[in-house]
């Protein structure tokens, strides 16, 4: 079968296409036929051994996948040859078939397509948790989401609407401005062209209740300022390249909280709440709160490009392989 595979720690470009041995499901593990795979971000800081998990070389990347069981291993229960999935694979999606151990993959809705899946549990998984379990988001709160038209960005915008909160949503150009408020967004800014700082104490002088920052660099500051009194900052990434130094004073201030949201480690340690989590997006979505916004799609051919696409931060949307 072909995959994707980083020989040594690198640029995102050195990513080969080879032939390589069809991997055998083991004791608990499923054996996925991948229709499409999620791109996200630490695929890339991966790639480059800036993530903080290094594995051995040579390893295919990809996390996220989604597909037909083509083979199950011992010990594995409630799944069979030909069921349509979605699952968390840590490594190796980026292949025409990929390994994840049973626990971590979920049936998916008739109704949902693989390439919206594949891009549907770590983008609205990690936005679900991080507004319902973290900033334990309530109904009429202002929502400022940074980096409002990327995979995780836009699903926080989503599910922020979908939660009856008003959500301010901050882009860098006009046509991801006009993408989030399609997705439920009530109010844009394009830090692009304005200063995020200024703008945000102009339209909202109260404050903002919960800033939602997969961004970090120079706009995290600008958030903190802005939160309202007991407002919280939902550290989520650092999609700019630089983890920003915040003044504490910032938060002392206005008695506000920067809470990190690790959704990863989150499903492993509390996998029964996570799965409550999909439980109810898959819910929504069957409800038609929930509308996964695939931006591009790319052949098992062009990975590396997929990967640049993301890391370059030209996402609108998720980002999908297609072996």
């Amino acid at each position: 079968m072909k995959a994707a595979l980083c020989h040594a720690f690198g640029p995102v470009e050195q990513l080969r296409i080879e032939d390589i041995p069809e991997p055998i499901p083991g004791p608990g593990e499923l054996l996925i036929a991948v229709h499409a795979a999620g791109v996200n971000f630490p695929d890339g800081l991966m790639i480059r051994g800036e993530y903080q998990v290094k594995p051995p070389t040579p390893f295919t990347p990809g996390s996220e996948i989604a597909g037909t069981v083509a083979a199950i291993g011992p010990n594995v229960d409630g799944f069979a040859p030909g069921d349509r999935v979605v699952a968390l694979c840590g490594m190796g999606g980026f292949a025409e078939r990929a390994i994840a151990q049973a626990d971590r993959a979920i049936k998916l809705p008739p109704a949902m397509p693989f390439d919206e899946a594949a891009g549907f549990l770590l983008a609205h998984g990690t936005s679900l948790h991080a507004l319902a379990d973290k900033a334990r988001l309530r109904a009429g709160e202002t929502l400022l989401v940074l980096g409002a038209a990327g995979g995780v960005g836009l699903a926080a915008v989503e599910l922020g609407a979908a939660m009856d909160a008003t959500v301010i949503a901050a882009c860098s150009s006009p046509e991801k401005c006009a993408l989030a408020r399609q997705h439920g967004a009530a109010d844009t800014i394009d830090y692009s062209q304005t200063d995020l700082k200024a703008e945000l104490k102009r339209r909202y002088p109260a404050g903002i209740d919960v800033a939602y920052d997969p961004v970090g660099g120079p706009f995290t500051e600008a958030a903190v300022r802005a939160l309202a009194w007991g407002g919280r900052l939902l550290v989520v990434g650092f999609a700019a390249g630089d983890i920003p130094k915040l003044p504490l004073n910032l938060l002392l201030l206005k008695e506000a909280q920067a809470i990190g949201v690790f959704w990863g480690a989150f499903t492993s340690r509390e996998p029964d709440h996570h799965r409550r989590n999909v439980e109810l997006l898959f819910r929504w979505f069957a409800e038609g709160k929930l509308k996964p916004h695939v931006g591009a799609r790319f052949p098992l051919t062009q990975t590396a490009d997929a990967i640049l696409h993301v890391m370059e931060r030209k996402a609108q949307g998720k980002v999908v392989v297609e072996p």
